[in-house]
């Protein structure tokens, strides 16, 4: 490309960018449906997922400690997050949603997702997927640049059992599911006897599991299991990141890596169970093709929840 054309190319990139931010709100005026700052509402989109802290956020959302501190402060009298001492350092708060919070970001994800829809029912078919794409491929090199936030430390995917393996994916998701969703004892001996049922049959072919490691320590999994869901099925279980691995690409790498055991092994279908309001899950489920198929009230986890199965079929 000629530095012309490339030049052109830059700011007509600029431009349309300008045009989104100014089409989105970021400029003034209600921002998500509210009266917040574009900051405050990506926060609560944040706190949500579980298991942040201020120093999360600042490190999520590029901001200093004290704009952060400001924000949190608001935000807490306002009545939509509180703050917890976490489980492992009692000076480093962990934050939530209230109820209040959590009717909040509801209502901002309505809204966000009627004018998201809006805009893609004006486009072509197909003309979503390439907005889709090249939104991805942008964000992922501006992500990039030197200015992007810390990235945490690579981890290496390997699979197979190894030991305290068991324990250590039961001990993630109780913790995790215990801090975000109020799951106890049943959902963690849930967990414990379907890994360690599932690991007595890991020689055998469509079974596999894979755990992310940072150095001798488990710091996320993934599981195929080819056989408790029938002939030509296979079961996603067990996909958990730590909190500190989240948006490092780390559970990317490991689902895209289940799938292609999936497919490698000739499964017609993929399955996966979870529940709702795990949105940012639920999106990255979507981005490799799973689709909602069931939804209705269940208790397996040892607290009622909207179950969910997602389906994906091999193309």
């Amino acid at each position: 490309m000629s530095a012309e054309n490339s030049h052109r190319s830059v700011d007509a990139i600029r431009a349309v960018s300008r045009q989104l931010v100014r089409e989105l709100g970021f400029m003034g005026g209600d921002f998500g449906g509210t009266d917040l700052p574009p900051s405050a509402v990506h926060a609560l989109i944040e706190i949500e997922g579980g298991g942040v802290s201020a120093r999360d956020l600042a490190m999520r959302l590029r901001l200093e400690k004290s704009s952060i501190s400001r924000m949190l402060r608001k935000l807490v009298e306002a009545g939509a997050v509180q703050e917890e001492a976490g489980s492992e350092d009692g000076r480093v708060k962990r934050l939530s949603l209230t109820e209040a919070g959590r009717k909040r970001v509801e209502a901002i994800h309505a809204f966000a997702r009627a004018q998201v829809s809006g805009a893609l029912g004006r486009l072509g078919p197909g003309q979503d997927h390439t907005v889709l794409e090249g939104l991805r491929l942008y964000a992922e090199a501006l992500g990039a640049t030197p200015a992007a936030r810390p990235v945490a430390p690579v981890a290496t995917i390997v699979s197979g059992y190894r030991p305290g393996l068991i324990a250590r994916i039961t001990a993630m998701h109780a913790l995790h599911y215990a801090r975000t969703s109020g799951f106890g004892q049943r959902f963690e001996s849930v967990v414990a006897a379907g890994l360690a049922e599932f690991c007595d049959r890991l020689g055998n072919p469509g079974n596999e599991i894979w755990a992310a490691m940072q150095g001798n320590e488990i710091v996320g999994s993934i599981a195929i299991d080819g056989e408790d869901m029938g002939a030509g099925t296979a079961h996603l279980r067990w996909f958990i990141v730590e909190d500190a691995l989240r948006g490092s690409g780390c559970g990317k790498r490991l689902l895209d890596g289940a799938l292609a055991f999936a497919d490698e092994k000739g499964f017609c279908e993929t399955h996966l169970w979870t529940f709702s309001g795990l949105d940012a899950a639920r999106h990255l489920y979507e981005t490799r093709g799973f689709v909602l198929a069931e939804e209705s009230p269940g208790t397996q986890w040892g607290k009622e929840v909207r179950e969910q199965r997602f389906v994906r079929r091999r193309q």
